[in-house]
């Protein structure tokens, strides 16, 4: 992968569930010095800092469990704008979350983008949940859950959600490390074309398997690729600073390992950080994983990879 201009935007989203703390994931991720690790593979980087979103107000859902709809959706509503601009002309935005709700804004606007330019979009979901609820079938009500359903187009948020100007394809989408699925969910994935490997497959068939199939299928569709990277992927042992902890998540080599095939490939155009919550972690280990993790899939290798001390 030649020098890329790499843009970097913090998205102190804290709405999509009700334990707080994601919004700080986005300082913790400059404080562990993310900047620095791309800029120091020979990347130009831009920082625009944290944006900000109005709050205020409330809407109303036959689903009385949905916490904080008018302020989600004002996220999404923003971050649509913000992602179709920050992709711009080449440019790769890293999204620095903020909660996974993030995604409802983020993919839709480079959807869009993906569209203006005559490219599908294609999206690596690196996460313990499939995030493929809808407004009427979440029964905790936490918003960050229905990322997925909404960008894929699926019905249940005409009306409160931004319309969508292009969406992703679902057979675009790629799930793995998947190990909590809800039976809503589980049913409305079985219908959908959406591509799932679960951590068992993982376990049977290595990462490296699974994910080069994927990526043989955005390089044939001559596709633009976007990484959402959530914490809970990761196996809390080794990242402990998220409020959705699921044991037996990806260990620190697949993780690794993925990012390198990713760097490898050069098929990635965009990528996002979500669920980092720094209340919750020790002494700053995730936030400096995430960070490592970053740089592996822009172009660190593992000879290089620095100690650390905790």
């Amino acid at each position: 992968m030649d020098s890329k201009s790499i843009v970097l935007v913090g998205v102190p989203m804290d709405c999509g569930s009700t334990r707080p703390g994601c919004l700080m994931g986005p300082d913790a991720l400059r404080t562990a010095e993310i900047g620095t690790a791309l800029t120091d593979l020979g990347h130009a980087v831009e920082d625009r800092g944290n944006i900000r979103v109005p709050t205020g107000g409330d809407t109303e859902h036959p689903n009385q469990a949905i916490h904080y709809l008018a302020e989600c959706t004002a996220w999404v509503q923003r971050l649509e704008g913000l992602a179709y601009d920050a992709s711009e002309g080449g440019r790769i935005p890293i999204f620095l979350g903020g909660d996974h709700g993030i995604s409802g804004g983020t993919v839709a606007g480079l959807a869009r983008r993906a569209k203006a330019v005559g490219r599908p979009l294609f999206v690596l979901w690196l996460d313990a949940h499939p995030d493929f609820h809808s407004l009427a079938t979440t029964v905790s009500g936490n918003l960050h859950g229905t990322p997925v359903a909404y960008f894929t187009g699926q019905p249940g948020f005409e009306g409160y959600f931004p319309a969508l100007e292009a969406t992703v394809p679902p057979q675009n989408v790629c799930l793995m490390g998947i190990r909590s699925v809800d039976g809503a969910e589980r049913g409305e994935l079985a219908r959908s074309e959406i591509i799932v490997n679960d951590m068992r497959a993982i376990d049977e068939h290595g990462v490296s398997k699974l994910l080069r199939a994927f990526l043989e299928q955005v390089k044939a569709a001559d596709g633009m690729l976007h990484v959402s990277l959530d914490t809970d992927f990761l196996d809390p042992e080794i990242a402990p600073a998220v409020g959705t902890t699921v044991p037996g998540g990806a260990n620190f080599r697949e993780a690794h390992l993925i990012m390198e095939m990713l760097h490898d490939s050069d098929l990635v155009t965009s990528m996002e950080i979500a669920e980092l919550n720094p209340f919750l972690d020790e002494r700053g280990r995730t936030a400096k994983l995430m960070v490592d993790l970053t740089a592996s899939l822009f172009g660190r290798q593992q000879i290089d990879r620095p100690t650390r001390s905790y």
